[in-house]
């Protein structure tokens, strides 16, 4: 039997519409919890890995006061084009297993804030992440699949088990 190939090898990322307001995306990472969540947090690690690389996408600036109250803002550019940003609040904060904050996506901040729960659930060393996304109206959330979040998300998820696998 042949040795799996690096992509068979790699873990995969499910996406899911729940609802009409909700998506959810699940992985599992090679590393501990405590890996995955400082991954998630800290401004120095998410810049390593946020911002999808093969769309000529950077993150130009990210800051984050990870506390339940503080605020995060990530500012991203395509290689032409106007900066744009995500920002939102920390309203829940437990290190390693569970992160719950609002999101706005600046230029359309009309439509509203999503609500983000990300549980992270270690097992023999590897963890499980899922992130529920809901969104405030069925509109957001269409309007959030048809900017094609799809794609980019897939990669970033990508690029963080490339340095969740780095980090462990």
């Amino acid at each position: 039997m042949a040795a799996p190939t690096p992509e068979a090898a790699r873990n995969q990322t499910t996406m899911e519409l729940r609802g009409d307001r909700e998506i959810v995306i699940a992985r599992t990472f090679n590393g501990p919890a405590r890996t995955v969540f400082d991954a998630w947090t800290r401004a120095d690690l998410v810049r390593r890995w946020w911002a999808p690389r093969s769309l000529g996408v950077s993150l130009v600036s990210c800051d984050a006061d990870v506390r339940v109250g503080g605020g995060y803002r990530y500012v991203l550019q395509a290689r032409e084009g106007e900066p744009f940003a995500f920002s939102g609040r920390y309203t829940e904060v437990t290190p390693s297993t569970r992160l719950v904050y609002t999101q706005v996506f600046e230029p359309m901040a009309d439509a509203g804030e999503a609500v983000i729960t990300v549980t992270f659930e270690e097992d023999g060393g590897r963890t499980h992440m899922v992130s529920r996304e809901r969104y405030p109206s069925p509109q957001a959330r269409d309007g959030a699949i048809a900017s094609g979040m799809e794609v980019g998300m897939r990669e970033t998820m990508d690029q963080l088990d490339e340095l969740v696998e780095s980090l462990s």
